[in-house]
């Protein structure tokens, strides 16, 4: 596998799997470990999550000349890769290592294993390779487990400081494997950039929930960072989990001395990490090198681990507290999972500050101020709700025009508040200008357009109160902001006098709205005329495989609008999946719906016309 390798020179280096084999071995590690045989990994295995024609493109490299490899360097560049005439082999070499790895704990003929194979694998989707990544390694490696042997539940826990999109992608509606990363993120703009390795990608479908993401706002995360997550959120899901194997992504590019990370996870805290993901599965673990690039970091990190595997206790750490960034995201990330997982509890991740009791939150604020708004300019006002649970979460945050009852057009709107702009006063303790900060509110345009149009409006705000309880199941029982649109819709818009209802939802709304669609379907395509998901980077909701009608009438009465780097334009699955899709050069979510406004505008237009047709309307 040291065969693989850049005449130029590259972080991904042939030294890093020499230098790790010769530390093990120096120490004493590899007498006392059985050595497992390595193979090529085949074509039926590969083809297990990768397509035909992202194998015969690997393997189609080693036919090229050095002129060959010269004139694509600038396209292999572009994906983050190098190749070399030995790169279809060796990376063969490298899941054929990891499968074996992993079928021989698997089987029961090793309690743990530790595969240092390159190139790594984890950012290799299911049609592409990149990221210095060929094939994906610990995917084809959980696939071939699942086939071949009685193991069905694998939890893979990729810790290399870059998400593992491939990986992550792979088992997106798959709740048999629980996929687990802690990234750096830096707001999406940490490679591999965009946002699916956001805390909200929790996964579709049936894999809903099933995607964990612990995405690191900046540089500089360490032991205590780390451990932290895996006490309060990791750990918890795990054990309700119950995986059969663990598979660790073990890329230690968070290592502390690895300038590409910028991280400071040390061979102490990777030992900690590993020892308590040996507590699952019976003990059942593999490691599967991914990346990591300076030498002496690699190399430390993974004898810490190594020994792990022999049996050693790992040392006592030093007293050590978690950053305040690292605890909010911490915190965020248990308040998305807790949605899916009884054992995540928000309140024991919260963020130990003192708050008045007399304190107002931004958010109540905000929300305050939009109600008095739309009092003000719109003469609307609020809806009541009846039940306890909706009104804990969202009194006040419904409004709806004067005329809901007898217009024969009404637009449901649903969305979270916009976004407060702050000018900083004190760089060091963070103290606001409040001359300069001010509140962006995006539906304002669109609120104004459908008045001018003479159009009802029905206004929710879906972002639930500060410190509400939020829901704690895997089904969609508890799914609050969705429950409180099927309330909205069976006790007001059923009752009303409107023939043509639009749907628009803004942002993460979105999934609410989808899941209206999903409970009403029957009703919803008799009355809706069209449907408008404004989603900036999140991720766009889809209707479900189960429903089929309700399937072929959002693709015709549908329409998405997204940025132009958002990932469905590059996945022709998801532009299957609606009916149009737009894009706008407006980068900003809070400024999407304003640009795409006139767009927006004629499609719901013309599908008014269509269904006023139909109805016989004038």
């Amino acid at each position: 596998m040291t065969a693989h390798a850049c005449v130029n020179g590259h972080p991904e280096q042939p030294a890093r799997i020499a230098r790790i084999f010769d530390k093990l071995k120096d120490h004493g590690c590899i007498g006392q470990m059985r050595r497992l045989p390595i193979r090529p990994a085949l074509r039926d295995e590969v083809l297990l999550v990768h397509s035909e024609a992202l194998w015969e493109k690997v393997l189609a490299i080693h036919s090229m000349s050095e002129q060959d490899i010269a004139d694509s360097e600038s396209y292999y560049s572009e994906l983050s890769l190098y190749v070399h005439p030995s790169t279809p082999y060796c990376a063969q070499l490298s899941c054929g290592g990891v499968i074996e790895a992993a079928l021989a704990v698997a089987r029961g003929d090793v309690q743990k294993s530790f595969a240092i194979v390159r190139p790594p694998g984890h950012h290799a989707e299911p049609d592409e390779h990149m990221g210095f990544c060929f094939f994906n390694n610990v995917s084809i490696a959980t696939k071939v487990v699942q086939l071949r042997t009685p193991i069905k539940k694998v939890m893979i826990l990729d810790w290399d400081v870059h998400h593992g999109n491939g990986t992550q992608k792979a088992f997106y509606d798959d709740p048999s494997v629980l996929y687990v990363s802690l990234h750096r993120y830096d707001g999406g703009n940490f490679y591999p950039n965009g946002p699916f390795g956001s805390l909200i990608s929790c996964g579709e479908g049936a894999g809903l929930g099933y995607s964990v993401n612990v995405p690191w706002p900046e540089k500089g995360m360490g032991d205590a960072d780390y451990l932290l997550a895996f006490q309060k959120v990791i750990m918890p899901i795990a054990i309700e989990f119950a995986p059969e194997l663990v598979i660790i992504s073990a890329g230690f590019d968070a290592a502390d001395g690895d300038d590409l990370g910028e991280c400071h996870v040390t061979p102490d805290g990777y030992a900690h990490m590993t020892h308590m993901l040996s507590s699952l599965a019976n003990g059942k673990l593999v490691v599967a090198l991914e990346g990591g690039y300076s030498l002496d970091a690699i190399s430390n990190s993974a004898l810490a681990v190594a020994k792990v595997i022999l049996g050693e206790v790992p040392r006592q750490l030093p007293p050590m507290v978690a950053s305040e960034v690292a605890t909010e995201t911490i915190w965020q990330v248990a308040l998305e999972q807790s949605k899916y997982w009884k054992n995540v509890d928000p309140k024991a991740c919260e963020p130990l500050e003192e708050v008045e009791e007399s304190a107002f939150s931004i958010p109540e604020l905000l929300k305050a101020h939009r109600q008095q708004y739309l009092f003000k300019t719109h003469g609307m006002v609020e809806v009541p709700l009846v039940s306890p649970a909706l009104v804990e979460r969202f009194s006040t945050q419904v409004t709806c025009t004067t005329d809901i009852m007898e217009n024969h057009t009404l637009v449901l709107f649903v969305h979270e508040f916009g976004n407060l702009r702050a000018e900083l006063d004190s760089v060091t303790h963070c103290d606001l200008n409040i001359e300069h900060s001010y509140l962006l509110d995006f539906s304002k345009s669109l609120i104004k357009w459908v008045r001018d149009s003479g159009y009802a409006l029905l206004d929710v705000n879906v972002y639930p109160k500060p410190f509400a309880k939020p829901a704690r199941s895997r089904n969609h029982d508890n799914d609050f902001a969705g429950d409180v649109l099927i309330y909205l819709w069976d006790n007001y818009v059923q009752l009303t006098d409107a023939r043509r209802v639009v749907l628009i939802g803004h942002g993460p709304a979105c999934d609410s709205l989808m899941k209206l669609m999903r409970e009403r379907s029957v009703n919803i395509m008799k009355a809706v005329s069209a449907v408008v998901q404004v989603v900036g980077y999140h991720h766009v909701p889809i209707t479900p495989k189960d429903l089929p009608q309700l399937r072929n009438w959002y693709f015709e009465n549908s329409l998405v609008v997204v940025p132009t780097g958002h990932e469905a334009l590059r996945d022709t699955k998801i532009m299957r999946k609606h009916g149009k899709i737009i894009w706008s050069d407006e980068p900003k979510a809070i400024k999407l719906i304003t640009s795409a406004l006139p767009l927006i505008r004629d499609f719901v237009l013309a599908k008014l016309s269509v269904k006023s047709k139909i109805n016989g309307a004038v």
